[in-house]
């Protein structure tokens, strides 16, 4: 699941062609072509199954989740600086292509399906909103893309992840099964470390450090 540092107040964008070497070029392009395929073969694997049971709508939303995190990604910015440390960067694309992973085929339904269905929806709406502030100023790896503290982001830091945390939620609870939990438990805890080690970039800057004390809680107001 992409970051969310995001530049506010007309900062300039790096670009591909102006600012970057050759050699990165051709890097973040040969990882956006990787990160489209996978993604189209994902969604092809799931309409399938989805076709083979049309009531699994919590599947379809699955779907749509992702291709709204991970597609919205290969139009993003391009930072001037980011986080290669190797945790950083196997937690990143971990969590961020863990879709893979999952087990599509029906599970246990702990929760009727349109209670999945409703939790999807919450949290693909809050993505949205959240998303709307950030506009191209988003990614996979941790980088300082300057920072935005207005809509949802005046409650919390990185309310894109409560949005993951919801939908992610919803899929579980009607599609449950041993594999799937664990899949969902090992992204957890990579999103807490992406977040910590996102974090550690950004206050380098003093406008983050300011926004910090403003805003004191990162996805859950109370509690973290």
């Amino acid at each position: 699941m992409q970051l969310e540092a995001a530049t506010v107040g007309g900062q300039a964008a790096v670009t591909l062609e102006t600012k970057q070497p050759l050699h990165e070029i051709i890097v973040e392009l040969s990882a956006r072509t990787c990160t489209a395929l996978m993604l189209g073969l994902f969604a092809y694997s799931a309409i399938l199954h989805w076709r083979a049971d049309p009531a699994r709508i919590t599947l379809l939303l699955l779907v749509v989740s992702e291709c709204l995190i991970v597609g919205l990604s290969l139009f993003s910015r391009v930072p001037a600086k980011r986080d290669w440390a190797p945790f950083a960067f196997i937690s990143s694309v971990a969590a961020t292509y863990y879709f893979l992973a999952i087990h599509l085929g029906e599970g246990v339904k702990l929760v009727p399906e349109a209670v999945g269905v409703g939790l999807q929806i919450v949290g693909l709406s809050w993505q949205i909103f959240a998303k709307a502030s950030l506009r191209r100023s988003f990614g996979l790896l941790p980088a300082n893309r300057g920072v935005v503290s207005s809509g949802v982001y005046r409650v919390m830091r990185h309310p894109m992840y409560f949005g993951y945390f919801v939908t992610d939620i919803g899929f579980l609870l009607v599609n449950f099964g041993m594999q799937n939990m664990i899949v969902y438990l090992v992204l957890f805890a990579l999103q807490v470390g992406r977040i910590v080690r996102e974090e550690r970039l950004l206050s380098d800057d003093a406008q983050y450090r300011e926004y910090k004390e403003r805003v004191r809680y990162r996805v859950i107001p109370g509690l973290f």
